[in-house]
């Protein structure tokens, strides 16, 4: 498959499924149609949920230093395939080209890490009593599914993959309906790779149809999600119907929490990346800035001097910043700079000056800032998925604390500060399942267990942890 396929089909048992019922791809630097998705449904979705379950009966039998030398063979490949990957990725997300590339690297360093961990991951002898030899082992669950959001499409794909096959299961991918390419072409790498025909799948389509069919298929023993909370909501009552497990990575709304005695100047590079990353389309993203009332006006000033000079573009061009997703999810993230007085906007606040041409039907959003954000503002609790910064401001160490709270979210956070004590107090204080001090990682790396406080989900990915949630532990008692 290239950038010039003409039809994105569903990859299943090691072979791809044409069908004429499709839907248009839509680049959305542009709004122009760069290709067709198969729309696949029930029967696609139960062709690939048994071909996964055929594979695994083979596969969950296979040996730590095997699933160990296919995941890194799989790396390679991703690796080698980096330029096709990321020129796909960057023109379904509209992501710019730099972005691009390192979500292929992350891809590939997915497989290696766990190619290189999963033979270290292992079960407990546990000392009963003189005659009980107790031990437990980590066992796959079967099938697992995957139903991934479509702002880092190799990412989130990349990592549960490499988890469930490191484990032992087989799987079902669901990507996007608006970003399916790069997790077919994936599956065609891992087959390539030599994993038994159908241990991994993908089946390309709308949410409503070929989502909602996996997320119900009796044979799915493991369901993940990435999106958002009121679909993932839908997700765990699916799964909470048949009584199996799930991993589910929701909303967020992070803050950065700058203090008086922090260093502005290497904060701000920082606070602005942590909020124009992938425009902003980033769960994690820095999306509200807590700032003290005495650098207030320092911070919003340099960062505005920062967001102003951002170049904006379709992603194949590497800009600073490329496009939404969608005209949809543009649209909203309008609906919330409606709302909030003109005097708050000190930076954007609307579609950047000087796009025309190809580009005038494109769906982009300046870089923006609102000032004075106050808690009963939308804006302020809920999450925009746009390249827009909410800042509020506060007096002391408390409100700082409640202010970063205040939210049903509890993702990620970062306090900024050079006082040693005050961070760890921050840091325990924060509801949220990553607290970064003087810096900001955006969900961190490979290695750092991910996931949410609230509403922000539930489960870890990334990390050895996430093997807890791909395997399940049987506990053997022998009388001697």
């Amino acid at each position: 498959m290239t950038a010039r396929t003409v039809q994105t089909t569903s990859f299943i048992a090691g072979r791809h499924l044409p069908t004429l019922r499709t839907y248009p791809n839509i680049d959305p630097s542009t709004g122009a149609v760069i290709g067709q998705v198969a729309r696949s449904g029930v029967d696609e979705v139960d062709h690939a949920v048994q071909s996964a379950a055929k594979a695994q009966r083979e596969w969950r039998r296979s040996s730590p230093e095997q699933r160990s030398k296919l995941l890194v063979a799989a790396g390679a490949l991703i690796r080698a395939n980096r330029e096709e990957l990321a020129r796909l990725e960057s023109e379904d997300t509209g992501k710019p080209l730099t972005q691009a590339y390192a979500d292929a690297d992350v891809c590939a360093r997915y497989f290696e890490f766990y190619g290189h961990t999963i033979e270290a991951y292992y079960g407990h002898q546990i000392p009963l009593a003189d005659d009980m030899h107790v031990y437990t082992r980590r066992e796959p669950y079967g099938v697992t599914g995957h139903i991934v959001a479509w702002n880092y499409p190799l990412q989130l794909i990349g990592r549960a993959a490499a988890t469930s096959l490191a484990t032992g299961n087989c799987a079902v991918a669901k990507p996007a309906d608006e970003t399916p390419r790069t997790t077919v072409r994936l599956a065609e790498l891992i087959h390539e790779a030599g994993f038994p025909v159908g241990a991994f799948n993908v089946v390309v389509g709308l949410g409503a149809e070929a989502g909602d069919a996996l997320a119900n298929h009796p044979g799915i023993a493991h369901l993940g999600f990435v999106g958002s909370t009121a679909t993932g909501s839908l997700i765990a009552h699916a799964a909470a119907d048949r009584v199996i497990p799930t991993v589910l990575e929701l909303g967020g709304k992070s803050a950065n929490l700058v203090f008086p005695d922090a260093d502005i100047e290497g904060a701000v590079p920082s606070l602005v990346r942590s909020v124009i990353q992938n425009a902003g389309q980033t769960c994690s993203a820095g999306s509200r800035l807590l700032v003290h009332s005495s650098v207030h006006d320092e911070v919003v000033e340099k960062m505005g001097c920062v967001m102003d000079a951002i170049t904006v573009g379709r992603g194949i061009d590497d800009p600073g910043l490329g496009p939404l997703v969608s005209m949809k999810q543009r649209d909203r993230v309008q609906g919330f700079l409606d709302e909030v007085e003109s005097a708050q906007v000190v930076v954007g606040g609307g579609r950047p000056d000087g796009l025309g041409g190809a580009l005038e039907c494109g769906a982009f959003v300046a870089p923006t800032i609102v000032t004075d954000v106050d808690v009963s503002q939308r804006i302020f609790h809920e999450e925009v998925f746009g390249p827009v910064v909410a800042v509020t401001r506060f007096d002391d160490d408390d409100e700082a604390l409640e202010l970063a709270n205040g939210t049903e979210y509890g993702l990620v956070s970062a306090v900024w500060t050079q006082n040693l004590s005050r961070a760890h107090r921050m840091a325990h204080g924060i509801e949220a399942g990553q607290v970064f001090v003087n810096t900001y990682g955006a969900g961190g790396g490979v290695e750092l267990p991910f996931g949410g406080f609230k509403k922000s989900g539930y489960g870890r990915e990334k990390s050895i942890e996430a093997f807890d949630e791909y395997t399940q532990t049987k506990t053997v008692v022998m009388k001697l």
